[in-house]
């Protein structure tokens, strides 16, 4: 579903984007990487970039924990030292555009992070998170059918199990709701075809060939959801002072939804409709198809 001009992107789209399909680093041995167990990581990892400042390694780990942190704008620094030391690296890319989408305050999708995504899709086609937050960007363009094509291909390329798999089987059926899409036939036909279940150990998904990276991973679930409030109640004060914004009060519905929070959501529909009573048929029905009623 897209949202107006200041907009934010959905709760369930954030916790894929920002936990599922994000990496974590490892050493060769499986042992955690040097931001898990020091004393100080910040000031140890800091000190490698100073010390090694063309090494990509360096300035990805310093990414991985900036971004853990919460420090986005940080993180897109790290990573955009990363991409100009190894320019050919996918995952680089795409994780700097996931930096910089996290760290804008007012554009769900800047231009840089767009641009990202495109660099980092032009080296590897299958790169799951550009792809995932490229699909994003057309959903919040208005342009559904085509957002949810490269879900569903996404989903295809999936496979089985995968951390991800849930948030994006999620996000793919409550963008079709809210705009009367049909996907379920779609989905159901894709989920029969998908790869195996990695083996354990393994790589699902291509990743950066010189930072041994071991699996895909995700934040505390904590963490997540709490990031994920954060981002909802930042859309929720824009359309204090937006409150003719129908694609944003949609949204928020169906981020209330997505956390579990049906009498928020119900709120946010009351909300809405006072607000923009022309447009009461069409909010109303949005809420009906996520199974929320005033």
């Amino acid at each position: 579903m897209a949202i107006g001009k200041g907009g934010i992107i959905a709760a369930g789209a954030l916790v894929l984007a920002s936990g599922a399909i994000g990496y974590r680093l490892t050493t060769g041995d499986g042992a955690p990487a040097e931001s898990a167990v020091a004393a100080d990581p910040f000031a140890i990892l800091e000190q490698a970039t100073r010390d090694s400042p063309y090494d990509a390694g360096a300035w990805q780990r310093l990414g991985v924990a900036y971004y853990d942190a919460g420090r986005f704008a940080d993180a897109a620094h790290a990573y955009g030292r990363a991409s100009e030391a190894d320019p050919k690296n996918a995952a680089l890319w795409s994780s700097l555009g996931e930096a910089l989408v996290m760290g804008s305050e007012r554009e769900s999708m800047p231009d840089p992070a767009r641009a990202a995504f495109a660099k980092a899709i032009a080296l590897d086609p299958l790169d799951p998170r550009a792809r995932y937050f490229s699909a994003m960007g057309k959903d919040l363009d208005g342009d559904h059918e085509g957002a949810l094509d490269d879900w569903i291909a996404l989903l295809a390329d999936t496979p089985q199990g995968a951390p991800w798999e849930t948030d994006l089987v999620r996000t793919i059926d409550q963008v079709g709701k809210i705009n009367g899409i049909e996907v379920a036939s779609r989905m159901a036909a894709t989920m029969g075809k998908r790869p195996a279940p990695a083996s354990a150990g393994s790589v699902a998904i291509p990743g950066p060939s010189n930072e041994q990276l071991a699996a895909a991973g995700s934040i505390p679930p904590g963490e997540q959801r709490a990031m994920a409030e954060g981002m909802v109640a930042k859309l929720e004060a824009r359309l204090e002072t937006d409150p003719s914004n129908i694609d944003g009060w949609m949204m928020l519905i169906r981020s209330r939804k997505t956390l579990g929070q049906d009498a928020a959501a119900a709120s946010a529909l009351t909300a809405a409709i006072a607000a923009n009573p022309s447009r009461k048929s069409e909010l109303e029905a949005a809420g009906r198809q996520l199974g929320i009623s005033r």
